[in-house]
């Protein structure tokens, strides 16, 4: 743990205002001065993971390589720091209820009363060294979920508070990212919620060192003086975060705003560089001066909660950087399809994704976009449940294969042509048990797989209990949808694509998740080229 520092990022007034683009922008910051950085979310739901979250409830389940299923935000970590995060990277109520608990019953805490403190604390605080004591970070970066003042919230701030009182004063710092409201009748920012928030905050034995607010509007200078003096902190420590036009602007806003010199003033790190953000700002002026724009439909069951896709939304928006274009999303439902007129729906669209997802539920709709996008010749990306789709669609209507399904959908369907993972047949609990995290793929050379990638191996991180059933795959490629992506080790069909087709590509895996600002992913970068061409 020598040498590494700790910063930690809360929450008031209002949940949803942007603590991990906050930390993720940092991050950023302090990674272009040549420091090592990596984030962490601690979540006080009791959930063990949100693998078991609908996505209404909880947005989008994000998966590491190491097969961790996280928060969203995990995702905005990667895409920014272009670093892979873990299974540390994300801890929940629940699973440090299930340490502790765990433990007790192997007497590990030798017949003592096990409470909130020392033993709940104790478990956050080991959680929160981990990534420290690793030696490949110069500074942890642990985002507080939820705001301050929730009764779950409390362990947490309890203990960050003696964590900080460990490592001594110079190896921490808290930052409290809060909400100034505009009220018009007044015709005034209020700094009334900051102040009650710090209070909050300060009655649990922490003191903010930064206070990063939150607005519509510039923060007048007197404004700013009179936080700082209430709330007791430097000048310098009142952060303006003001909304930004796409997230992407976050860490250049905060650079201007010296966020990052505030920190490393406080932590007393010697910076190693100025923050170079070239590449960053030549993304940023890509992504705003785009040359063309295209039209690509994103058919889904959850389309209502656009989180539920935030990773695909952020690749889309990778790929068009990478082809100097706009992608202009459509987003539609996959039980609207059902209704019919589904050419009239999916008209004018220059590619289509079908989405991921679980259960019945709309899956003879996203069935209908593949069939519109395969017979007439419009760029096509499957994920996961997106890909099983495409070999049911083409099970029924190029094989001939009569009400052709997965067993997930149709458990008696007389063509299993999806079927479960033989290692999941005897499975019953569903947390955390599906096939997660990366695994390799062999590409077959002279497919679209490969001219994506430039190469024949690859890994990419999985989520899903369902394959592609082998028996039918003979049948399949004699037909002209290839399977031009294998597992080497279990055989199992990792993509498939058309031959006679500009561009229809389905994969069983998430290339979304490992798509960032520095390499946006080449399936998607391929999927929007092919889609500008048609």
């Amino acid at each position: 743990m020598a040498g590494t520092k700790y910063i930690f990022v809360t929450g008031g007034v209002t949940s949803s205002l942007g603590k991990g683009i906050i930390s993720a922008s940092l991050a950023t910051l302090l990674q272009s001065r040549g420091f090592r950085v990596t984030i962490q979310k601690l979540d006080p739901y009791i959930n063990v993971d949100p693998g078991t979250l609908n996505p209404y409830e909880h947005g989008e389940c994000y998966v590491t390589d190491d097969g961790a299923e996280t928060d969203l935000d995990l995702g905005h970590y990667e895409r920014f720091l272009g670093v892979p995060t873990s299974q540390d990277n994300n801890v929940t109520t629940g699973r440090i209820y299930q340490t502790v608990i765990n433990k007790e019953r192997e007497g590990a805490y030798l017949g003592k009363t096990v409470q909130v403190i020392p033993h709940i604390t104790d478990e956050i605080k080991r959680r929160i060294k981990l990534l420290g004591e690793t030696g490949e970070y110069d500074i942890v970066i642990t985002e507080i979920g939820g705001t301050v003042g929730d009764i779950e919230s409390l362990p947490y701030i309890e203990a960050v508070r003696q964590f900080n009182w460990e490592v001594g004063a110079s190896n921490h710092l808290v930052i409290h990212l809060t909400l100034l409201p505009y009220l018009a009748t007044s015709g005034e920012l209020k700094t009334k919620p900051t102040q009650h928030s710090v209070k909050t905050l300060l009655e649990s034995g922490l003191q903010p060192d930064i206070l990063v607010c939150r607005a519509d509007r510039k923060i007048p200078r007197d404004q700013r003086e009179k936080i700082a003096r209430f709330c007791n902190v430097t000048k310098n420590a009142v952060i303006e975060s003001l909304d930004a036009e796409t997230i992407y602007d976050v860490p250049l806003l905060m650079l201007k705003e010296k966020l990052d010199s505030v920190v490393i003033s406080k932590l007393k790190l010697s910076s190693k560089t100025e923050p170079d953000l070239t590449n960053w700002r030549h993304f940023l002026g890509l992504l705003k001066n785009p040359t063309a724009e295209v039209k690509v439909g994103l058919v889904g069951k959850y389309v209502e909660l656009q989180d539920a896709y935030k990773s695909i939304a952020e690749a889309l928006i990778h790929a068009g950087v990478e082809n100097e274009c706009k992608v202009n999303v459509k987003w539609i439902h996959s039980e609207d399809l059902e209704q019919g007129n589904v050419e009239q729906k999916l008209r004018g669209l220059k590619g289509i994704l079908v989405a991921p997802g679980f259960g019945d539920r709309g899956i003879e709709g996203k069935i209908e976009a593949v069939k519109y996008a395969r017979e007439n010749n419009i760029p096509f990306l499957g994920i996961c449940l997106g890909m099983q789709c495409a070999v049911v669609e083409f099970g029924r209507n190029v094989l001939g294969l009569e009400k052709a399904n997965s067993t997930e959908m149709d458990p008696k369907t007389k063509y299993p042509v999806i079927d479960i993972m033989e290692g999941q047949k005897s499975i019953k609990n569903k947390g955390g048990t599906m096939r997660l995290g990366a695994y390799p793929c062999k590409l077959k050379r002279g497919t679209k797989g490969y001219a994506a990638y430039g190469s024949a191996n690859i890994t990419e991180r999985h989520r899903h209990r369902f394959e592609f059933n082998n028996k039918y795959r003979k049948d399949y490629e004699a037909a002209g949808m290839i399977a031009s992506g294998i597992n080497p080790e279990s055989d199992l069909v990792e993509m498939v694509e058309l031959k006679d087709h500009p561009w229809f590509v389905g994969v069983q895996f998430h290339p979304e998740y490992k798509s960032t600002v520095a390499q946006p992913h080449p399936l998607f970068a391929k999927f929007i080229g092919a889609a500008l061409k048609h």
